[in-house]
């Protein structure tokens, strides 16, 4: 450990010399390979590991089971993908010098679609719609499961109604949520799900989709809470792309998605100084449920 860290969200600091020191404690023939920081989410810091891996480790103690979640599933889940994704290739156990799980997972090339103009996203609209078709399938019992994604939308409702306050466009985000919840609830089997495909969580090169990434969320149940990425990540033509490229789709659980958009707006607009690109991924969102106003 190197001190306390700086970030409001994070308990846990991670440098450089601690993950080489990880490596060589657990995996030495790893230790000598070029290691820099790559970056840090909410949850997560990512080392590249050499050319080919990462270590990604858990920045509160709020992710370490999304850790081990990803450990468990992820290798079994990127088979579905038509698209890449970090698959754990060693597992980092707790120990004296770390206290939690941690990985080193293929690195994948490529940039967070947030930082790409939402315009230039059409392109790939309809293989990311593919992707998350192909991992919507039924989950078996013991799949992880999500109090944040994937459950009726009523269970979430008394701690997200009040927040919807604190995002852009309220009233927009309101009257979704309030629609959501009105519409018909999902009986179908409860679907794996990536549980956060938002820009952030995909990455593109040369202009078409690689790789879906943090799967830390993974879970199972109502699918709609996946399909709100279609109004935080494309314009409008996007969003028609997306949808034509889908297995159909009920209106309900169209309803139940644009339902989901308001909570995710609410917490991507949350940190704005410390995420400034995630800020403007939830004010997308807001204003593309402004523009399709409630039928979406």
């Amino acid at each position: 450990m190197s001190g306390p860290p700086v970030h409001p969200l994070h308990e846990i600091d991670v440098d450089v010399p601690l993950v080489r020191a990880l490596l060589a404690e657990q995996h030495p023939d790893l230790a000598g390979r070029r290691l820099v920081r790559a970056g840090a989410g909410w949850d997560n810091a990512l080392f590249r590991l050499g050319d080919d891996l990462a270590v990604r480790l858990p920045l509160r103690a709020l992710s370490v089971p999304l850790i081990e979640h990803e450990q468990r599933w992820l290798p079994e889940l990127a088979t579905l993908l038509p698209v890449a994704a970090p698959v754990p290739v060693r597992v980092g156990r707790p120990s004296r010098l770390f206290g939690s799980p941690w990985s080193v997972v293929r690195w994948v090339d490529g940039v967070g679609a947030e930082t790409v103009p939402v315009a230039e996203r059409t392109p790939w609209a309809a293989a990311l719609a593919r992707s998350l078709a192909a991992l919507h399938v039924p989950a078996p019992a013991d799949a992880p499961h999500s109090p944040y994604r994937g459950v009726p939308l009523a269970v979430r409702d008394a701690t997200v109604r009040p927040r919807l306050t604190q995002g852009p466009r309220p009233d927009v985000l309101l009257a979704a949520w309030l629609d959501g919840l009105a519409a018909p609830a999902w009986t179908g089997p409860a679907l794996w799900l990536h549980g956060d495909p938002h820009p952030a969580n995909l990455l593109v090169r040369d202009g078409r989709l690689v790789a879906l990434i943090d799967f830390g969320d993974l879970t199972a149940g109502d699918p709609a809470s996946d399909l709100a990425t279609r109004w935080l990540t494309f314009d409008a033509a996007g969003r028609a792309a997306f949808t034509a490229a889908l297995p159909e789709v009920d209106e309900a659980t169209w309803r139940r998605a644009r339902a989901w958009v308001a909570p995710l707006v609410v917490a991507l607009c949350a940190h704005p100084q410390e995420y400034p690109l995630l800020d403007a991924v939830g004010r997308h969102g807001a204003a593309a449920l402004a523009d399709d106003g409630a039928a979406g």
